[in-house]
């Protein structure tokens, strides 16, 4: 009996709901302290994305076996070495956004149960079962998985409309001036708010990963990579210049939950209850969608012999189980090293250090798509145009990378560079 696939339904939800998760609903409170020049990082970034999705559709489309996504494309273009490193940094950035995900998680439950926001303990233990819940639950069949996915996204997305739409009648413009109150020359600032704001787009290339799963994969992935970036996008910016149209960027900067914040000043305080346990839906279903993930990028480096063959170990449902558990492991470390700092400054750092590690996959993978278009035997127009936006993406992301700060890309790479020695090794007892 052949195991279910994700149809197009659940392929375009695992690409919004791993978007929209935890960014969206925390951004707002680290993008605070730029001011108004942080809607134009939106726009940069929305735009930046559609490249990124458009890469990502076309190599989809060039390559017959894409399951790993990033890994696989690159392996394709340029070879085992730079293949490793993307599945090593890729690996790395899930389980770093899974823990970033645990804490908005956590942040938003703060709401019903306020002393989650001041007590360091109880804050790590709910953040660890809802980590360690979702792994057991996507050791399941990947239907399961897929279904959670679909049903969370429509959850998630009814608040944020509902926000977006109405708040835009009660927006103060003198809000969003001066536009740039960080201080930073506006180069600066907009720089490290298009980096900020990146982090809310990691996941457009979801659909792509678990490609083995998917029904109909030469269909579906370019599909529902795009029309989910396209849907995200206006979700975000809509709903961003509410959330900073009615709450001034010094009360902004402090808050734990701004959506719920923005509810209770549109509707009465319980109304923020109601946004609030959205935002719960929200970080619980990309939680969920990225755990999956993280077992699948793992395990499809495993099957080429560029991960230990541990992380190719399946149950009999046919998931990557040793992998889900030790990905978890991380990220629970992670989450747990981070949360005394505070939510929104653990969120910060760890978005950033999420979003270097994903940027250096995609990286490798537009190069691969450029090698695979100029070694095209019949040149056109069309492949040229193709170029002129693959080389426009590279030069956005390298832009990105700069704007992450010397002390993310400082561990970010010490973090990349340190997988070298375990490729030796497998290397070594490959005969």
């Amino acid at each position: 009996m052949a195991t279910p696939k994700l149809g197009i339904w659940s392929s375009t939800s695992l690409v919004i709901g791993n978007m929209i998760g935890s960014g969206i609903f925390m951004l707002p409170a680290s993008l605070a302290v730029y001011g108004g020049i942080s809607l134009f990082g939106w726009i940069i970034a929305a735009l930046g994305a559609l490249l990124m999705a458009y890469v990502f559709k076309n190599l989809s489309k060039h390559i017959s076996n894409s399951n790993g996504g990033p890994y696989a494309f690159t392996r394709e273009g340029l070879g085992e070495f730079p293949a490793f490193l993307v599945a090593w940094g890729y690996w790395i950035s899930i389980w770093c956004v899974n823990a970033a995900i645990a804490v908005a998680f956590v942040s938003y439950l703060s709401v019903f149960i306020p002393f989650l926001a001041s007590n360091f303990f109880a804050s790590t233990i709910v953040g660890l079962s809802a980590i360690w819940f979702l792994t057991w639950f996507n050791t399941r069949k990947i239907i399961f998985s897929g279904r959670l996915q679909l049903i969370t996204t429509i959850l998630k997305i009814l608040p944020l409309l509902l926000i977006s739409i109405f708040g835009l009648f009660f927006i103060r413009t003198d809000y969003f001036t001066p536009l740039n109150i960080s201080g930073e020359s506006t180069f600066s600032a907009l720089t490290g708010t298009v980096t900020l704001c990146l982090f809310a787009f990691l996941g457009l290339e979801s659909a792509t990963i678990p490609s083995e799963n998917i029904d109909n994969p030469k269909r579906t992935i370019p599909l529902a990579t795009m029309v989910g970036t396209a849907i995200a996008i206006v979700i975000y910016i809509l709903s961003s210049v509410c959330v900073m149209g009615i709450i001034p960027a010094q009360q902004l900067e402090h808050s734990n939950a701004p959506f719920a914040d923005v509810a209770a000043i549109l509707w009465g305080e319980n109304a923020s209850y109601l946004v609030a346990a959205g935002a719960l839906v929200s970080t619980f279903g990309a939680l969920n969608g990225w755990i999956l993930l993280q077992g699948q990028i793992s395990s499809a480096a495993a099957k080429d012999k560029m991960f230990p063959a541990i992380f190719k170990r399946e149950n009999k449902f046919g998931m990557p189980t040793y992998g889900l558990i030790l990905s978890s492991i991380l990220a629970s470390f992670v989450m747990s090293l981070n949360f005394s700092k505070g939510f929104a400054e653990t969120f910060k750092f760890i978005i950033l250090l999420s979003t270097l590690c994903s940027l250096l996959p995609y990286l490798f993978s537009i190069t691969s798509y450029l090698i695979l278009l100029v070694e095209e035997k019949d040149w056109k127009q069309k492949s040229v145009l193709k170029i002129v936006l693959a080389m426009l993406t590279f030069a956005f992301i390298l832009w990105a990378i700069a704007g992450s700060g010397q002390e993310i890309v400082y561990y970010g790479f010490i973090l990349l560079l340190a997988g070298i020695p375990f490729y030796v090794w497998l290397k070594r007892n490959i005969k």
